[in-house]
């Protein structure tokens, strides 16, 4: 089996990242101070507040939204409700926020921000998971992410129930078809120059390469590549390519899959099936946080 980073399991988030990622959210919102909160509100007042899906999604981020509160303000209390990974339907209180006022109303943005974008993405790439859920194909994500957001938006893509692909350019040999056109300037077997060029370089390392036709399918396989992303290819290439391959590599889809087609790609036969639009396209979800009327 081609390895992948995760087999379908929610990655965790790490508390360092998460930690810089709110200190420059909370930066960027609050500045100089939240003029009209301290305008408006004693700092000795306190408030009760809950934290409502205002559409059926599934969570992503909860851990992320308290992190903003504790971050701002260590007296916050954030109770869960729900857990990330979970469903939730419309109306349903996802957390309770309590303590000082100011402090929820100043970090109520930044926390919605992520606990939106991060439930968007959850809840679409779900969707992408449910309509092949009976094919064997797994739905994988890109490095199509927002610049620093790339860790969170990962994970969300796993809380939805997909796979990640791979975190950067560290992890994983992907030859594309950029990579093939400057070793084709160099002369014929341009594939098979740039495997053994990565395999020295990274020995035992599996190797993927970008083919958008059957010539570049037989190529890829000549070349051993343990890996074939079949990019932009109509359902009716892919079969071909599938058929081609015959199990001597792995098959990835990729390029032009929507809701309307995603499961005709995998009926094909591929194996994998990735999907820019999980990160780049998704859209958010509506999430909204409430100040309860009774004083604590």
């Amino acid at each position: 089996m081609y390895p992948l980073m995760t087999d379908n399991a929610m990655q965790r988030l790490d508390p360092a990242i998460i930690k810089d990622l709110v200190a420059r959210a909370l930066e960027e919102d609050i500045g100089a101070g939240d003029i009209t909160t301290i305008a408006m509100v004693p700092p000795a007042d306190e408030a009760n507040a809950e934290i409502l899906a205002k559409e059926p999604c599934i969570i992503a981020g909860l851990p992320v939204a308290e992190a903003v509160f504790r971050q701002l303000d260590p007296r916050v209390e954030f109770n869960l409700l729900a857990l990330d990974g979970s469903h939730a339907a419309r109306g349903e209180r996802l957390a309770l926020v309590k303590g000082p006022a100011g402090s929820i109303l100043t970090g109520e943005r930044t926390a919605l921000n992520f606990l939106q974008r991060l439930s968007g993405i959850a809840t679409f790439t779900r969707e992408f998971v449910h309509r092949v859920r009976d094919t064997g194909a797994t739905i994988l994500d890109t490095r199509k992410t927002t610049p620093g957001l790339r860790h969170l938006e990962k994970y969300a893509v796993t809380a939805g129930g997909g796979t990640n692909h791979r975190m950067g350019l560290f992890d994983r040999i992907l030859i594309k078809d950029n990579h093939l056109a400057i070793q084709e300037r160099f002369g014929p077997d341009a594939i098979a120059r740039a495997v053994t060029r990565v395999r020295a370089a990274h020995p035992g390392a599996a190797v993927e390469i970008e083919a958008d036709t059957l010539e570049a399918v037989e190529a890829a396989l000549n070349a051993r590549a343990e890996c074939i992303l079949l990019d932009n290819m109509t359902v009716g290439e892919l079969r071909e390519a599938v058929e081609l391959v015959n199990g001597r590599a792995a098959t990835e889809a990729s390029g032009g899959i929507t809701l309307d087609n995603v499961r005709e790609v995998a009926l094909t036969g591929v194996q994998y099936i990735s999907i820019g639009a999980l990160t780049h396209s998704a859209p958010a979800v509506d999430i909204s946080l409430e100040v309860m009327k009774e004083v604590p």
